[in-house]
């Protein structure tokens, strides 16, 4: 069997196709923070590029509307309170349109952590991030607990619950994983089974540019949207 690569994954988009895809989102100053999702991390992936998610979603919205800016402030093992405490300021000073909010997975593994803590820590940053002005961008992480990670899939389960809530009541554009059909591939996970390979980014990345290009048409004026 002929191996898979970003060219033929039928969840990957090319840069062209990306690029015509975000021709009408009106978002110019792009902001990610969070932790390890938000910063990258992930093993490289034969036949992919070693390109974040974010980072190509920042190229494709760049290569459309060249006055783009991009910022990226995340940390790996950043807490919630980690990156109210010392991102926020970073992402105030920016002056973003569109924030990509991605943590609060760690904080699941504090020390008497407890679900409904974590959801309203995340609302309490998400309410700071919405102050800013910013449309906010959430996702689901994506259900690929098998094997000895099976354990943590009831927790997690719990956990997008509370993503898609923190979501709903700030308005956020939220892209579903949870149920993604590329989440149980061998090439979704890097060999520590949490961060994602570059193929999982390459798909995160498409799907995120697809749903941003949804809520455009959506949100414009009939007359404003342009066809392929």
């Amino acid at each position: 069997m002929t191996a898979r690569t970003e060219a033929t994954d039928p969840f990957t988009l090319s840069d062209p196709a990306a690029a015509a895809l975000l021709r009408d989102v009106p978002f110019r100053r792009f902001a990610v923070i969070g932790d390890s999702t938000a910063a990258g991390t992930g093993d490289p992936w034969p036949g992919y590029a070693t390109v974040p998610w974010a980072d190509r979603v920042a190229r494709w919205l760049l290569a459309t509307h060249p006055s783009t800016d991009y910022l990226n402030t995340g940390v790996l093992g950043a807490v919630i309170a980690d990156v109210t405490t010392a991102q926020l300021p970073a992402l105030e000073a920016f002056r973003p349109d569109l924030v990509h909010v991605t943590c609060g997975g760690n904080d699941l593994f504090l020390r008497n952590a407890r679900l409904p803590d974590v959801e309203a820590a995340l609302d309490g940053l998400c309410t700071r991030v919405a102050a800013t002005g910013a449309r906010l961008s959430l996702f689901t992480l994506a259900d690929s607990f098998t094997g000895r990670m099976a354990p943590l899939r009831p927790l997690f389960a719990g956990f997008a619950d509370a993503v898609r809530r923190v979501a709903e009541r700030h308005d956020a554009i939220l892209t579903e994983f949870w149920d993604h059909p590329a989440r149980l591939r061998p090439d979704w996970l890097s060999a520590d089974l949490i961060h994602l390979t570059m193929a999982g980014h390459a798909v995160v990345a498409a799907e995120i540019a697809e749903n941003l290009a949804r809520h455009t048409a959506r949100e414009l004026p009939p007359e404003l949207v342009r066809h392929p």
